[in-house]
């Protein structure tokens, strides 16, 4: 009997089976039994829609005709929120209204995202409760079996914490008890840094201009990425040698100097991909980068230079902030230049730089 191959394939939204086999009239009859089934040509498979009994169908199915190797399955695991009761359309539009508010305050779209989403899941956890009858003990009972149950970050507790508390204080005019809603300590990390060689390494992966440009831009003046992604063109003072930023965190305006070198790299960008509005546009012009795209830009750049740290956009920020220190930049300055509202939060690269670290001399090196 010949061999089979099941492997895993597409995405956790669409996951789906990829079943291989040599060319046999029984076992593709057979394999056309199930519903869904597809063939690539391209791929040189049968597709299958992705489902938790699947490999135990096809055992089944094929018992006595064929081997079944699937060493290749992953069985996907649910995310939590998969379990919970889909939203009502009263609560969607509870979260729409709420929403409106949000946009009408100016607040930053992440924020209004952040808010909103932490809504929904406090919503559909509570079964669609209607607002009037939820209470303090809701949100803790959500804390205890949903938060800490399926360990959550602590920033995520407390974000959606704060979009609950709005949520009631503003658009139902009344405030959940603060004292019986216990706050988490906030976790006390430090930055990650990379070296200036993985730095390097990784504004140098790719080839593709822009995507280069990108990256570089993030780490030559340290950029958030929702920074980078707002920049138009006008933003550019090149004559000055200056980058605006307009509305960054805290919808605070700041300019950084940007280095003869970071001007020539964008002229070049410039002229090769000739954006309209936005310094860097997606495939609609005029309008800006996704976030979801500049990510994928610094994975396929990780990915490249072989580096296995689970790196971020916001690693080179902080790259950036700590290299300035231990460059000899003054703390100041660099306060001003990342846009902290606290010295205390830039004081926190002290923690990780290798020229503080380095001059402490451990009393093992006197024994």
């Amino acid at each position: 009997m010949q061999t089979i191959r099941v492997k895993s394939a597409g995405s956790k939204k669409k996951p789906v089976i990829h079943v291989q086999f040599n060319y046999d009239p029984l076992l593709i009859r057979t394999i056309k039994t199930f519903s869904g089934a597809t063939w690539s040509p391209s791929l040189r498979a049968w597709i299958l829609p992705h489902s938790d009994s699947i490999i135990s169908d096809l055992l089944s199915a094929f018992k006595g005709k064929a081997w079944l190797d699937y060493s290749g399955f992953k069985k996907i695991e649910q995310a939590p929120s998969d379990l919970l009761p889909r939203l009502s359309e009263d609560r969607k539009s509870d979260i729409m209204k709420f929403v409106d508010y949000m946009r009408n305050r100016r607040l930053s779209e992440s924020t209004i995202k952040q808010y909103a989403s932490g809504l929904i899941l406090f919503f559909r956890f509570l079964d669609n409760k209607e607002p009037q009858l939820i209470d303090s003990e809701d949100l803790q009972i959500f804390q205890k079996n949903y938060i800490l149950e399926n360990n959550y970050s602590v920033s995520y507790q407390s974000g959606i914490i704060n979009a609950v508390k709005k949520f009631f204080e503003k658009q139902k005019n009344r405030k959940l008890d603060p004292l019986n809603i216990e706050r988490p300590k906030n976790e006390k990390t430090l930055p990650h840094v990379l070296s200036k060689a993985e730095v390097k390494a990784i504004l140098h992966a790719h080839q593709n201009l822009k995507h280069r440009t990108m990256l570089s831009l993030m780490y030559a003046c340290g950029l958030r990425r929702e920074e980078l992604l707002n920049l138009q063109l006008e933003d550019v003072e090149s004559e000055r040698g200056i980058l605006r930023i307009n509305k960054g965190k805290g919808k605070k305006d700041r300019m950084v100097p940007i280095s003869d070198k970071t001007i020539e790299m964008l002229r070049r960008y410039y002229l090769s991909c000739r954006p309209k509005i936005y310094l860097f546009e997606g495939q609609q012009e005029g309008r800006p980068y996704s976030e979801g795209s500049i990510q994928k830009v610094l994975k396929s750049a990780l990915k490249k230079t072989k580096i296995k740290k689970p790196v971020t956009l916001h690693w080179l920020r902080h790259s950036y902030a700590t290299h300035l220190l231990e460059g000899g930049t003054d703390l100041r300055i660099i306060q001003e230049l990342l846009g902290h509202q606290s010295s205390s939060t830039t004081e926190i690269y002290t923690h990780v730089s290798q020229k503080t670290l380095n001059k402490v001399k451990s009393p093992f090196d006197d024994l």
